[in-house]
């Protein structure tokens, strides 16, 4: 093998761990966000997170949206 060819499969391993990297973090992002900020359904949202990217990614965006959305905890008292 010469020079080129390791260079080669250097780059390519580094560009496939990269992509798994990214992956892994786009997955983790939007449950990270929701537990940071104390969502009520943190869960929920990291879930999302991971079954969307799984799934085409086409709805990714809507569990990063809901993880910054802080909906009222059934048991919050409103001030009247």
């Amino acid at each position: 093998m010469s020079f080129i060819d390791v260079f080669a499969w250097f780059i390519l391993t580094f560009l496939a761990v990269c992509a798994v990297a990214i992956f892994a973090a786009l997955g983790v992002a939007p449950g990270y966000i929701a537990k940071s900020r104390k969502h009520p359904w943190a869960t929920g949202v990291e879930v999302a997170g991971w079954v969307t990217l799984i799934c085409g990614f086409v709805l990714w965006p809507l569990a990063l949206i809901w993880a910054f959305v802080d909906a009222p905890s059934p048991h919050r008292e409103t001030a009247s």
